[in-house]
């Protein structure tokens, strides 16, 4: 296997794990984040949230390897391409990690919650819901907006280039206004992020990630791109 298709290899795999840890992650926290009482549900349940939160970490690792992983390939065909990537992937990764961070913080506000006088109560659940609505926005920002940007700059190295076939890049550039004006719609509070029409916009780029990732998978990048 040469050095290019172990890459190839290599980065389908980190798509696909960076998609899939955070599906896991909200199976295992969804029901105690949208409970009528969060803090007392994420009490209850704060290891599989812990567990949730480290899905989320393995995430933010898959994101930031990506870039890292794919730079020789862009970089051949131009260095600021692939340097605007990188740095596109950083700025997602980012608020992604916050929102790590402030999901474990609420397992601990959730547990001294469950201790602290009846008189403290409000202040715990302000806390608590500051810190998912912190969690809400950096989702948002990192994981659908600044994504959409990501997705742009990858998508159309690919299809100038023609690392892989076009019908798999033009798909990524179509599904890119779509998420794009699905997270600007949540942004100003168009749409909510559980809405099926935001989900309807999300669909076409995140079904594209994983053909692509599969495709790299399985056949690599197109063999002209990297002769």
């Amino acid at each position: 296997m040469t050095s290019q298709r172990k890459t190839a290899v290599a980065v389908g795999i980190l798509f696909i794990v960076a998609t899939l840890c955070p599906i896991l992650s909200m199976l295992l926290i969804s029901d105690a984040l949208n409970a009528p009482d969060p803090l007392g549900a994420v009490s209850r349940s704060d290891s599989l949230v812990i567990l949730g939160s480290l899905f989320e970490l393995v995430m933010v690792g898959a994101i930031l390897s990506i870039p890292i992983v794919l730079f020789p390939i862009l970089r051949e065909h131009g260095a600021g391409i692939a340097r605007g990537y990188t740095a596109a992937r950083i700025l997602e990764a980012v608020p992604l990690a916050l929102g790590v961070i402030c999901l474990l913080a609420l397992v601990t506000v959730s547990r001294e919650s469950t201790t602290a006088p009846a008189a403290n109560a409000p202040q715990y659940q302000t806390l608590g819901t500051l810190l998912r609505a912190t969690r809400d926005w950096t989702t948002l920002i990192g994981g659908q907006v600044v994504f959409s940007l990501t997705a742009l700059i990858l998508n159309w190295a690919l299809y100038r280039w023609r690392l892989v076939p076009r019908f798999v890049s033009g798909w990524g550039l179509v599904g890119v206004p779509l998420m794009l004006a699905g997270g600007l719609l949540a942004t100003f509070g168009v749409l909510d992020t559980s809405s099926t029409a935001s989900t309807v916009l999300m669909l076409p780029l995140a079904v594209q990630e994983m053909v692509f990732a599969v495709w790299l998978i399985a056949k690599g990048f197109t063999p002209p791109a990297i002769a």
